[in-house]
């Protein structure tokens, strides 16, 4: 999602999110074993008045217009108004939101790795061990996010041909290795 006044100076960003989107179709199958299609698109999204705010029903609404079948994930540039996840963001059946912050400066690839990507895949994770029917899939992505908070555990981190490794990266995800799929 982007604000209309603020699209032609974030199209770096989508430029990041189109790649980003195709690591995550290659990290999807091999973390979760499943393949999936990917289409990145921007949501324009008109000013409006102050009671015509996009919020978490209106992207529920938009998801089922799309297809209640097919995944949808946003990124939006508000906070959901409820969650239990502290990376900000949101999922349902097969639905995911996270707040997508804004890098402080143009350009800036390694904020948008650091920041942005990790919250991307713990909603991600979330929604892909709830469909291969993994118990407690909410306690355990949260369990990695807190360890990577709070007691120093690292992001696995990919470059551009989306090969883990730490230096010169481009992406970067929760840790998967206590994942036993």
């Amino acid at each position: 999602m982007v604000k209309e006044e603020d699209l032609d100076k974030r199209k770096w960003e989508f430029e990041y999110v189109t790649k980003m989107a195709q690591f995550y179709k290659v990290w999807i199958e091999k973390t979760f074993s499943q393949k999936v299609e990917i289409q990145a698109d921007e949501m324009v999204v008109k000013s409006r008045g102050r009671f015509r705010i996009v919020d978490t029903p209106a992207l529920l609404d938009d998801h089922a217009d799309r297809g209640r079948d097919i995944f949808h994930f946003y990124l939006t540039y508000f906070r959901p108004i409820w969650t239990d996840c502290t990376c900000e963001g949101y999922f349902a059946d097969n639905f995911g939101m996270v707040l997508w912050s804004k890098s402080p400066q143009k350009d800036d690839l390694t904020f948008l790795m650091e920041t942005n990507c990790p919250k991307v895949s713990h909603e991600l994770a979330h929604e892909f061990l709830r469909k291969t029917g993994y118990k407690n899939y909410k306690e355990l992505v949260h369990d990695i996010w807190d360890k990577h908070l709070f007691a120093s555990l690292p992001y696995e981190h990919y470059d551009a041909d989306y090969t883990q490794t730490e230096k010169n990266a481009l992406f970067a995800t929760i840790d998967t290795s206590s994942l036993r799929l």
